[in-house]
């Protein structure tokens, strides 16, 4: 690939590294070899770790308005790269490129956010209860990071971890999915083009993702571990972090319900679906998985979103004309395969699409009268699929919406004010769409309730995942 970012190499204590040991990176779309990465094994992750800890001490003591101004310039560069990140991104994971550039520009909101946070990283003081001392409390990075990401925003689940690592004066391990590494090594690039020092961001590629994952969470040098993905790999990495009382922060698997209540605006809710479903082919952990429609209002929603959907081109994400791209590998185009032909088997009938295409591709598909013991009710389908599911009354629907393990992200729409508070407080879930379907935002906390997870990323808040209090105590 013609393309300055893109690097076939790992990134260890500021050097870019080469192993005999390679893997293939295939593009979803076309299916032909992109590129080959090292294939590093537990040994390279313990230097990178020993790397980052050597850093940490130096890094820390930099002023945090330095650590600030050396992501804010990282941020400038990314913007400066744009389209070069996008283009490697639709080539190792298939979203469209127009998708492709808006992740890079939510992914860099990150940085420009966090640069600016870190600069309010405040203590207190404390009023004594006696006399002769005084009390305060102080805000430090909590020390060395292991970051592991997915595949399906490559830069941006990396960001949002990074930033508010880097400016709270944490060094960082970072394990990206075997299935998109061009992007975490381009970012990489970048940062060293920043100025930030080697060691305090390592890239370590990997298949053996069981191997460096629990290497990660059982090092003693590593004091927290940020982990994006399933709940089923996140639980076992928790449970490997406890061995050494790490902090964890989990963004795990989720299954949003999208409510359409009777008064709700139809053609804004048929925007909201499209916006909260299709984007990535389904392939987001707040995509909307199940789609509750009020009786009255059930058969003119159904129509309507039939009708965007069949506008939907599928495609290669480089051709201009394209909304919907590939599905990542064979396991998730089996998964979709199997929840259609479980709904129709259990009597729902498909309104639009339903076939598999050449590839890697999928129709996107509208299902209608979806039972509820569908396959598709239960289990995230992370797919170009909307099931549609009826429902009579408010309270018949938030029991429907919260009969899950899954709070991550839920949408509804509603044009009654009281409506729209008390089903947002019912609703067991970390975020919450309110007539919208996108809700992922820098300055907003990003999370979830239940087994999908634990902690926040973004906002404030996201930043104090990174800090420990320390508390001191003057005595005359």
């Amino acid at each position: 690939m013609n393309n300055p970012l893109f690097l076939e190499k790992a990134y260890i204590n500021g050097k870019f590294v080469e192993k005999n040991k390679m893997f293939e990176v295939v593009n979803p779309a076309t299916l032909k070899v992109l590129g080959s990465v090292p294939d590093l094994g537990v040994a390279d992750c313990q230097k990178a770790i020993e790397a980052a800890h050597t850093a940490w001490h130096g890094w820390q003591e930099t002023p945090v308005g330095k650590r600030c101004q050396l992501v804010r310039r990282l941020f400038e560069l990314i913007n400066q790269h744009a389209a070069d990140l996008a283009e490697i991104m639709t080539k190792e994971c298939g979203k469209p490129y127009t998708e492709s550039l808006v992740e890079v520009e939510y992914a860099n909101s990150f940085m420009e956010w966090f640069a600016e946070e870190g600069k309010r990283m405040y203590g207190e003081t404390i009023p004594a209860l006696k006399s002769g001392t005084r009390l305060a409390t102080i805000k430090q990075g909590v020390g060395v990071v292991a970051a592991i990401t997915p595949w399906n925003f490559p830069l941006a689940m990396i960001t949002r971890k990074v930033a508010p690592a880097l400016v709270a004066g944490c060094t960082v391990v970072l394990k990206p999915a075997s299935q998109t590494p061009f992007s975490a090594i381009a970012l990489a690039k970048l940062s060293a083009e920043a100025g930030i020092p080697k060691g305090v961001f390592n890239v370590v590629t990997s298949k053996d993702s069981q191997g460096i994952g629990k290497e990660l969470a059982t090092n003693p040098a590593i004091r927290k571990i940020s982990f994006t993905g399933s709940t089923s790999v996140g639980s076992t990495l928790m449970a490997q972090a406890a061995g050494t009382i790490k902090r964890v922060s989990m963004e795990l698997g989720g299954n949003a319900p999208f409510i359409v209540f009777d008064d709700a605006d139809i053609d804004k809710a048929v925007q909201g679906a499209v916006a909260g479903k299709f984007r990535n082919a389904g392939q987001t952990c707040v995509a909307v998985n199940r789609f509750y429609v009020q009786e009255p209002v059930y058969d003119r929603f159904a129509e309507k979103l039939s009708e965007a959907v069949k506008k939907l081109n599928v495609g290669d994400g480089m051709r201009k004309d394209v909304q919907v791209g590939p599905l990542i590998n064979s396991a998730g185009l089996k998964k979709v395969e199997e929840h259609v032909a479980d709904a129709r088997q259990r009597g729902a009938n498909i309104r639009m699409g339903g076939e598999r295409l050449d590839g890697l591709f999928f129709q996107p598909t509208v299902l209608t009268d979806v039972p509820h013991d569908a396959l598709i009710a239960s289990e995230e389908t992370f797919g170009p699929i909307c099931a549609l599911f009826r429902f009579r009354t408010e309270e018949e629907a938030i029991d429907l919406a919260n009969d899950t393990p899954f709070g991550l992200a839920a949408y509804f729409y509603s044009n009654d004010i009281f409506r729209c508070q008390r089903v947002a407080e019912k609703i067991e879930s970390g975020m919450v769409g309110i007539n919208t379907g996108m809700v992922s935002n820098a300055s907003a906390p990003f999370g979830g309730v239940k087994q999908s997870g634990i902690g926040r990323e973004g906002s404030s808040y996201g930043l104090e995942e990174y800090l420990e209090v320390k508390y001191l105590c003057y005595g005359e």
